[in-house]
């Protein structure tokens, strides 16, 4: 049979009802989850490896760092078709962005999680495990990057976002859509990523702000992480990439203390373009050094530029690594 790495890290996958509390914590470990799955061991040779019992927003930059560390050590003195990583929903997306920017690796990853715990009736853990198992065992699943799968979608982990709170079917890649299904076993492919790169780097520089703007907004947000010291700002505009004229002076501020400021919109989906020269608008970032993405959320965006940051602090060269 085939072999195939589970990496367990926790989330709601791991967790049931507490009594004394009334709400679900982390309880089993991989082995012990994979008991209650004995389905996926008739379908390949399972080894499981226990990185930890964090529910998602218990996850960080330095874990993620650790996780992609651990994972290639794994695969650097044993062969496997395939990597499965469970992980807490709340935090999904950006771990398995930072696991497509630092794997590089050409066997299917497929980072997956439960949007219900294993008190529920409805646990949905056993099936988007065993659909990332196929996946694993799918040829046309290698050189895909990471992907996400739970509820049966199959999504690239550069484009995939968590679009509802608590809803099963919340993974979506509102920008292209999802690259294929599973279903009953059969995986389905339908399109390749957008995008694959890989970030070479075992720095992250890890001080890196996230702020949303709102109508408004002046500049002492924008001061505040400037002179606390940020080694990096996202900024998360309005509309295709504009800011109120206020808290363009903050971003200009922060530009000038030589802090390289990223821009994505807040929109769920798009990207960020220089169109409009209005006071505040894109045509004034721009023209100050902002680094526009291209069809990147905010905490993606602040997952890139920690890793881009461990590699150069030079503006041209992280515009080149932003692709602007």
């Amino acid at each position: 049979m085939k072999k195939i790495l589970i990496v367990f890290t926790g989330g709601t996958f791991s967790m049931m009802i507490d009594e004394a509390t009334g709400g679900a914590v982390p309880k089993y470990s991989g082995e012990e989850l994979i008991k209650r799955i004995p389905y996926a061991k008739e379908l390949a040779d399972i080894q499981c490896y226990d990185f930890g019992m964090y529910p998602g927003p218990h996850m960080t930059p330095q874990l993620m760092l650790d996780l992609s560390n651990k994972i290639k050590e794994i695969l650097s003195r044993d062969h496997f078709q395939g990597v499965i990583v469970t992980h807490g929903t709340d935090t999904l997306e950006e771990t398995a962005y930072f696991l497509d920017l630092t794997l590089g690796v050409k066997i299917p990853v497929v980072v997956i999680g439960s949007m219900k715990n294993a008190s529920d009736p409805d646990w949905d853990g056993p099936r988007n495990l065993i659909d990332a198992v196929h996946i694993c065992l799918n040829d046309n699943c290698r050189d895909l990057g990471v992907l996400v799968c739970l509820n049966g979608d199959i999504n690239a982990a550069s484009e995939v976002t968590k679009t509802f709170t608590d809803e099963v079917d919340t993974f979506y890649s509102l920008d292209f859509g999802s690259l294929g299904f599973v279903d009953k076993g059969r995986v389905i492919i339908n399109r390749l990523p957008r995008k694959l790169e890989t970030l070479s780097t075992n720095n992250i520089v890890s001080n890196v702000d996230l702020l949303t703007a709102y109508a408004g907004m002046n500049d002492k947000f924008f001061r505040f992480s400037a002179d606390s010291g940020a080694e990096g700002l996202v900024v998360e505009a309005l509309g295709v990439g504009n800011v109120p004229p206020a808290a363009f002076e903050g971003i200009k501020y922060t530009v000038d203390k030589n802090i390289p400021v990223v821009l994505v919109s807040r929109c769920p989906a798009g990207e960020t373009l220089d169109i409009y020269s209005y006071p505040g608008a894109g045509k004034w970032l721009s023209s100050i050094g902002v680094i526009f993405t291209d069809y990147l959320n905010g905490q993606k965006a602040r997952i890139k530029l920690m890793l881009a940051l461990g590699i150069t602090r030079d503006h041209k060269e992280l515009q080149k690594l932003f692709g602007s």
